[in-house]
This record gives structure tokens, sequence and C-alpha cells, in this order.
């Protein structure tokens, strides 16, 4: 440790509350106005405190809790639920506000400065002695006592000044490059919509606009429309480490499917379903609760089991190429449909009797091919430049830990 820093305890360092219970407050008594009332989720957008999700409460309960009344400058940490470890600094209050009882409040004595005690808490040192307290803990919980414990590397004021004004700049220009890194990944992802649309907007002659319903009974997709399995959905506990791969929504990326997240069911109990059975080059829709991703199957597999939440195509293809009719699917010409049937339902999802009704737009053959030479040239650009940005984006994050540490370590 440097000349002149010290070792202290945060509660000899500043003023630690958090409110007792709930003082039987409920949801019903939240109010259209009055004072703000804070969560875990006014931590989620950044350094400082965001007001954009937090409830109203009214003057009395606000006024009942003088202790936990926010002023600017205060720093705020989660000490309960999924957020816990979470930490903001109070900036400009558009309101009185106050919290709940999964945060707790910190105000700086005049040895520390706020936004040094938030790059503190925030830095890998202390979520380090966070995370210590809770492993093994059935319930993730940080006590105020323990809290008040936790021990802080004190510099003296200019250093903490200091500190502050190196992190406060090089932040800036992490945060510059990661929105610059991901705006060049939506560039991408557009140029490649954009090519998308202009294909399926200016079709050729020889282009033909049917029903899925009419490709299946002119022979032009054998095979089944399919996506469930007749009420006969394998339980949890039916899932085993390895066997037969069972895949469901999320293992779609909307170009891809990810058998990384597969799970697997015994070889006699995938004997049992006789519906939602993939095979390689098969097309997958995801219909039901997250809609819209689509993806050609590549697998040496004999059979993919399929959760209810996806549709499998299987083309004939004398007639269409899955990866063409893939395309087709992410086209705003098709999704356009499946909107309009999901606004029409309280339910979030797309029947396979509507997919059914739906048209598609399939050119002659070898055109199809060079449309889907063009779109995978451009897919797959933007997929390496995605891939390429994300590790930057992840380097900016290490970055900024590495920033950190060095700074709570004296070596900044």
């Amino acid at each position: 440790m440097k000349n002149g820093w010290q070792r202290k305890q945060l509660g000899e360092l500043a003023e630690l509350k958090g409110r007792i219970g709930w003082r039987g407050l409920t949801a019903k008594e939240y109010t259209k106005s009055g004072p703000l009332f804070l969560s875990v989720h006014s931590l989620n957008y950044g350094d400082y405190v965001d007001f954009r999700d937090a409830f109203h409460i009214s003057e009395a309960r606000y006024d009942e809790s003088p202790e936990i009344m926010l002023q600017k400058d205060d720093v705020l940490i989660c000490k309960d639920g999924a957020g816990i470890g979470k930490v903001g600094i109070v900036g400009l209050l558009p309101d009185r506000a106050t919290i709940n009882s999964s945060l707790l409040h910190i105000r700086c004595g005049e040895s520390i400065l706020p936004k040094f005690l938030y790059l503190c808490l925030s830095s890998p040192y202390f979520q380090k002695i966070v995370n210590s307290r809770l492993n093994g803990a059935t319930t993730p919980h940080l006590y105020q006592r323990d809290i008040k414990e936790f021990p802080v590397v004190l510099p003296p004021l200019p250093e903490q000044q200091r500190i502050v004004g190196i992190l406060d700049e090089a932040f800036e220009d992490v945060a510059t490059a990661k929105v610059n890194a991901e705006k060049n990944v939506q560039n991408a992802r557009a140029l490649f919509e954009s090519h998308l649309q202009s294909i399926f907007t200016q079709r050729g002659d020889g282009w033909d606009r049917v029903t899925l319903e009419t490709l299946l009974e002119r022979g032009w997709i054998e095979g089944h429309l399919d996506g469930n399995h007749g009420g006969d959905y394998p339980r949890k506990e039916e899932f085993i480490s390895e066997g037969v791969p069972y895949i469901s929504a999320n293992c779609l990326d909307d170009d891809q499917v990810e058998m990384s997240r597969a799970k697997y069911l015994s070889p006699a109990r995938a004997a049992l379903l006789r519906k939602g059975i993939a095979k390689d080059r098969d097309v997958l829709f995801a219909h039901n609760a997250t809609v819209g991703p689509v993806a050609v199957i590549h697998t040496d597999e004999e059979r993919i089991i399929l959760g209810t939440s996806l549709t499998y195509y299987r083309c004939n293809r004398a007639y269409i190429l899955p990866e063409y009719l893939a395309h087709y699917m992410r086209s705003f010409e098709f999704k356009s449909q499946y909107l309009q049937v999901m606004r029409q339902s309280t339910r979030n999802q797309v029947p396979i009797t509507k997919q059914r009704e739906f048209f598609h737009v399939i050119p002659p053959l070898d055109e199809q091919k060079i449309i889907v030479g063009q779109l995978d040239g451009l897919f797959m650009s933007g997929r390496r430049l995605a891939t390429i940005y994300q590790r930057k984006l992840a380097a900016l994050e290490e970055l900024k830990k590495s920033l950190l540490h060095q700074a709570f370590t004296g070596e900044l």
C-alpha cells in the first residue's frame, strides 16, 4: 500500500442505512404521483441511478423513513435478490426519492469522495469480497453489519480526486468505443436487411406467390410442417447428459442452431415421440414465446427432437432450397404476416394452422441459388463482423476491470 494510504472499514467512512422491512408497505399502495420509490432496476443503466423504472408512494410513506431520503451523491448498493452487489450513485434528483428494502443507502463522510467510493464498490476488488460472502448462501443476502466492515483502501482526498479524474476520462473513452462497436454491428445487420428487402420487393419474371398449403398440395414441400408432440411433452426429469438431441427456440440465433444449448433424451424416450422430429437441412422457425428466429439445421444426427416452440419445414429440394426459404422467412414480407397474426391474439405465438396460410415467394431454382449465394455472403460477413466487435466489447469490459483493479491497489 502506498505511503499515506490507509485501510479503513466502510462504516468508519460513511453512514449506512436501509429500509427496516416494508413497514406494511405493499404494491397496492403505489400511487400515480408523489415521491419516487426506487428498486434495483434503477441501478441497471450505468454509473448514475436512473429513475425511469421508479414507482411512486404517498407523502406519508415517504415521511416515515427520513433516514433513507435520498440526496445528490448518495451511493446505493443492492443487498438482496438477483441484482445483489450492483451499485449506483445518485446524480440530479428529479423529485424526492427513497428506496425499497432491497437497497442500502450510503452517505459519505468528509474523508471519502462519493464518486471514489462508488468506483471502489464497483471494482473487482470489492465485488470479489461480495461474492465471498455469498458462496454457499441459500438465499443471497448482504447484511448491513457485514457491509460496514468491508475494507476500503483509502488514499488522501487529492489522490482520490486524481484517481476519479483518470477513471472518468478512461471510462468515457471506453463508453464511446463501445457505442461505435455496437453501431458497426447494427450497420452490418442493416446492410443485410436492406439487400434482403430489395430482393423480395423487386422480384423478376417467373416468381410464384403461393401459400404453404399450396406448396404441400403441389408437392413442393415434402414431409411435414410440424412443431409439437401431441401432448407427449418430455418432463424435466427425463432429460439426461447425452443421447438424442432436444432443442427449443432458445437454440436458434436467427442464422444458426446452437447445439451447445441442446438437452438430451434417451433413445428409448425419443422413440416414443412421433412428431416434431427434424433432420439435416430442415428449416426451423421459432413460433412460440420467442417468435421469429429462423435457421437451417446442419447435423449428422439421424433425428433432432424439437420442443413445442419450434416448427420445421422440410423442403423438396427439386423445387425450393432450404437456405432460400430461411432467407425469405427473415424478410419483412414474411415477418409482416406473422406479426399480423400476433396482433390479433393475446398469446405470443403463431399457430401452425396459421403458418399453413402464409404465402411464400418462390423464384425458379437457378435464381434461388444465385440469391442464396448473395445473401449467404452478406450474412457471413455480418456475422464475422459481429463476432469481431463482440470480442472488442468483451476486451473493453476487461479494460475497465483492469483499470479499477489498478486504481484500488495503488498502481494507477
